[in-house]
């Protein structure tokens, strides 16, 4: 893996974004991962995860920001993006703090941007790394872009 990258303002931004939507929207087991994206001319979307009693018809947070850029802006590609995470009102510690992307969540934004830039944990803090770091070896369907 490449060396991290620090965060700089608008990353802690993008962050507080993200913090800032599940805060509002967090439901305990329902609604518990918000994210942000912001898109390569600046603009900041967010989602939160939408669970579903039926498990694999939840859709994750970095998808629903995703869809709501791609919605509003069409393809203006992925600059940086960040996930959240809210504890459940029994943890004893109540930080949101950043999660790493799912599986396909990272094939996701590979698919829609292969330089985008995704915040991760980085021990008790965060650190900014290209997409295909975290996905060596990528299956591509044709050429890249």
């Amino acid at each position: 893996m490449k060396r991290p990258a620090n965060l700089g303002k608008a990353d802690k931004e993008l962050i507080a974004a993200a913090t800032a939507a599940i805060k509002l929207r967090y439901r305990d087991d329902w609604q518990e991962v918000g994210a942000a994206l912001r898109t390569r001319s600046g603009r900041v979307f967010t989602g939160v995860n939408l669970d579903a009693y039926l498990g694999r018809m939840a859709v994750c947070a970095e998808a629903v920001a995703l869809g709501r850029a791609f919605v509003e802006l069409g393809d203006a590609g992925i600059d940086t993006i960040v996930a959240v995470r809210h504890p459940s009102p029994a943890e004893k510690d109540q930080t949101i703090a950043v999660v790493s992307p799912c599986g396909a969540c990272r094939e996701l934004i590979f698919d829609y941007d292969r330089k985008a830039r995704v915040i991760v944990p980085n021990g008790k803090s965060a650190r900014a790394v290209r997409i295909g770091d975290l996905l060596p070896n990528k299956y591509s369907r044709g050429p890249q872009r």
